[in-house]
């Protein structure tokens, strides 16, 4: 039968009766069971290959003769409600959003935390942190100093091979080196807290206050391990965990709370080298406003 294309001008219903499909064959089956054949036979005997290379041939012979050198097809019939509906022309305009405009195309996190507000964080965690630390000293060891000789213990190794009667004495050095330490741990640790509180989901001090002491309560005990088991053995895991848990409930709270500076991905070439150009960078009045 004669077949003509017409599928008409754009607004109209076409009166495409069919549609040209290619026609279905079963020959790729045949070519595919070929190669599985030949695969087979490596691990089974060679007859097995052979037999596949055959069917392989004729396999690949019959589909290239559904293609070669006249692609076989088949007319689909259309049903009158199934026919493609009439393109309608809109006239409406697109309103172009800018970048950071109700969210869009921005990068997260949008906003983040200053470096000041880690620092605070840092400070304030590791105070929660020596609290619980000297509540374990006063609880289980019936003194303060036993916690902070072993926090020592980090940067002087020798406070390791004391005595347990030795730890629980007041040591002015091993005071001086646990509180520079823990201050410094503490403000750098809080910094970490303030970068990447903003990658965080939903419940970010949750977060911050559950995983990352987790983590990094199991990094301690892995590298203390293998750097100074003897002191490693000395430490209550329980009390040390829970004196994380409290670094981090406290000080990403803290640092949660703080202000957020959003980020200058949203600002156009003009604003982000701060260039006082009319039109393009909204004046001081309009930034009030």
């Amino acid at each position: 039968m004669a077949y003509e294309k017409h599928h008409g001008e754009a607004g109209e219903r076409t009166r495409e009766t069919h549609i040209e499909l290619p026609a279905p064959t079963y020959w790729p089956i045949v070519f595919a069971f070929g190669v599985t054949l030949i695969a087979a036979g490596l691990v089974t005997h060679w007859s097995v290959s052979a037999v596949g290379f055959c069917i392989f041939v004729r396999g690949g012979w019959g589909w290239w003769h559904n293609v070669m050198p006249h692609e076989e097809h088949e007319l689909v019939e259309i049903e009158p409600a199934h026919r493609p509906a009439p393109i309608e022309v809109e006239t409406r305009s697109v309103v172009r959003m800018r970048a950071g405009e109700a969210q869009h195309r921005v990068r997260i996190p949008e906003k983040v935390h200053p470096y000041s507000a880690g620092v605070i964080g840092g400070l304030a965690g590791g105070a929660a942190m020596a609290a619980l630390a000297c509540l374990y000293g006063l609880v289980v060891e019936h003194s303060i100093w036993y916690p902070i000789n072993l926090l020592a213990g980090v940067v002087i190794p020798s406070i390791g091979d004391l005595s347990v009667e030795q730890l629980k004495a007041f040591n002015g050095l091993a005071f001086i080196a646990a509180c520079a330490g823990h201050i410094g741990i503490s403000i750098l640790v809080g910094i970490v807290y303030a970068v990447i509180l903003p990658m965080f989901p939903k419940y970010a001090p949750f977060w911050a206050g559950i995983l990352m002491p987790l983590f990094w309560s199991g990094l301690v005990a892995t590298v203390l391990n293998l750097v100074n088991p003897v002191l490693n053995e000395r430490i209550s895991w329980p009390w040390f965990v829970a004196a994380q848990l409290g670094f981090g409930l406290v000080g990403g709270y803290v640092i949660a709370r703080s202000t957020s500076i959003s980020t200058m991905q949203s600002w156009s070439l003009a604003e982000r080298a701060f260039v006082e150009t009319p039109g393009l960078r909204p004046g001081r009045g309009e930034e009030k406003e």
